[in-house]
């Protein structure tokens, strides 16, 4: 059972901002987050020789290459021996790669048709990768933001405090103790099957309507702060909800979701790059016999 049993989601926010990319963007390779400020990072000379190998160079730019690649990610070891594990990798790449050569493992059909794919696909992540660049930008970032902030409808919210147990019975010795006088978070925090808010006396922090099961909601949304509900039934038990209190649930801040914006127009800039590049491309395809196969508008 989650800490919060009634949620039916674990969104943080009700803010469009993600939404607005929708489903076209599950296929788009990731935006690349803006450039670190120079004044954050010392500027490191790409071309410094870190080592060299039958007197074949390891540049720091060589480095840099190898510590993106997806496939050498070391997130849990510390940057000095990361860099020498990188260095060393280099090296045997060095070396491996010029033995390869005189094999001439790189004369076959098959070798050529990777080599041009690793090309291809090198390029096009880099196309994308400087396509959102472009795009995030403080005056669009805001942009979008203001507009997106003044299409938000207004939504309720409360904060309310519950027990859980399971059964009606239960349930109604819990409603007892606490409309006798008794504390409702004491009570909660005795009886509630709820593991994730027992310990802060059934509180669940702030929630919109949409997020809890509908009977837990429903009686929830119609109390005023301070009131207690009779005992409601939900697919996980039984609960008593007391109301602390009602707002209108304020809109993030810029900063809050700046990550978000700056992700999205990246996103946004990649997909209609490549919208535009097929819209303007003449697709063939084929069927095993070798003829057309009709293309549908997309």
């Amino acid at each position: 059972m989650s800490s919060l049993p009634v949620r039916k989601s674990l969104l943080a926010f009700g803010v469009a901002l993600p939404l607005m990319a929708g489903a076209a963007f599950a296929q788009t390779p990731p935006a690349s987050s803006p450039a670190t400020s120079p004044a954050a990072v010392p500027a490191v000379d790409p071309s410094k020789v870190v080592a060299r190998v039958n007197g074949m160079e390891i540049t720091e730019g060589d480095l840099a290459v190898a510590a993106e690649d997806p496939a050498l990610q070391m997130p849990n070891v510390p940057d000095e021996q990361k860099r020498e594990l990188l260095i060393g990798y280099l090296i045997d790449l060095k070396l491996g790669a010029k033995a390869a050569e005189a094999a001439k493992v790189g004369s076959g059909a098959d070798f050529a048709r990777k080599l041009a794919y690793n090309r291809d696909k090198t390029l096009l992540d880099a196309y994308l990768d400087q396509t959102a660049k472009k795009a995030v930008n403080p005056e669009a970032a805001r942009k979008l933001y203001d507009e997106t902030i003044k299409g938000l409808p207004a939504e309720q919210e409360v904060r309310a405090r519950h027990i859980l147990v399971d059964s009606e019975e239960e349930a109604k010795k819990a409603y007892d103790r606490v409309k006798g006088g008794e504390d409702f978070a004491k009570v909660a925090g005795e009886v509630s099957k709820d593991p994730g808010s027992k310990t802060d006396g059934g509180d669940l922090g702030f929630f919109t309507k949409d997020r809890m099961v509908e009977p837990f909601a429903e009686a929830a949304f119609k109390l005023e702060p301070g009131q207690i509900s009779e005992p409601v039934k939900s697919q996980f038990g039984w609960h008593v909800i007391k109301v602390e209190e009602k707002r209108t649930k304020p809109v993030p801040s810029f900063d809050e979701t700046k990550d978000q914006v700056e992700s999205y127009l990246g996103r946004k800039a990649q997909q209609d790059l490549i919208t535009g590049l097929r819209k303007d491309a003449k697709i063939e395809r084929l069927d095993d016999k070798g003829n057309l196969v009709e293309q549908k508008k997309q």
